[in-house]
């Protein structure tokens, strides 16, 4: 990889459209703040900064082969679970693996599909605006779900809004197919997104890992490997 190809990719990191009215509210307060010669200017320049860098839409590289379930999320794994999914999804009353990823303001925001299929059920839920890294915000915290059908069961994918953030914004709808890997939509400013998994499948993360939308591998539909066994530290 050549010097200026290193610096486009790690450096000028793409910023997505929902981005663009956020950072120019902020660019154009900067620059009445530097008009008026406000001691803010520069708490107001770093804020636009962090918008641009809260925006950052980087490719990723995500792998294709059948049965892999990728990360939808940058962010800390906060739990893997075993709880019943939201009902609005219809993917039963039974308890199911869950993998959350908690996502602070500082991850990229962009969210991925985890595994191919067809999304046949999209449903917004209006909630609150609790801490998302709470357990109790899948329940009560605003949320928007997507159930995936695949060939290896029925998938559920679930932004929930946190502390922060106040907008969830998606860009599929039902009867639709999506790959993996494929942006589906984001969440502004903080907040978390569950992943709910077929009776059976086994995680392969553990709860304190740093996920990688797109690229880190949650679990192998094909594979029978038990849980794995980690070592912190």
């Amino acid at each position: 990889m050549s010097i200026i190809d290193s610096i486009r990719t790690s450096v000028l990191v793409p910023v997505h459209r929902e981005g663009y009215p956020f950072i120019a509210i902020a660019a154009v307060g900067t620059l009445v703040l530097l008009w008026w010669g406000a001691w803010l200017t520069w708490p107001m320049l770093a804020l636009t900064v962090w918008v641009i860098f809260f925006f950052r839409d980087p490719v990723r590289v995500t792998p294709m082969r059948d049965g892999l379930v990728i990360a939808p999320a940058d962010g800390r794994i906060s739990q893997v679970s075993k709880v019943v999914p939201p009902v609005e999804l219809g993917l039963g009353d039974q308890p199911v693996p869950r993998v959350s990823i908690f996502m602070s303001v500082f991850d990229c925001h962009v969210n991925r599909a985890p595994i191919a299929g067809t999304i046949t059920k999209l449903a917004y839920r209006p909630g609150k605006f609790l801490n998302a890294d709470l357990d109790k915000a899948s329940e009560d915290n605003e949320r928007n779900g997507l159930a995936i059908a695949t060939p290896h069961g029925n998938f559920g994918v679930v932004q929930i809004a946190g502390l922060i953030a106040r907008r969830i914004v998606w860009w599929v709808g039902e009867n639709q197919p999506i790959a993996v890997g494929e942006r589906f939509g984001m969440i502004r400013f903080g907040s978390r997104v569950d992943v709910y998994f077929p009776a059976g499948a086994q995680p392969l993360v553990a709860e304190g890992q740093k996920a990688v939308a797109g690229e880190t591998v949650l679990a192998d539909m094909t594979s029978a490997e038990a849980q794995r066994i980690v070592r912190i530290g």
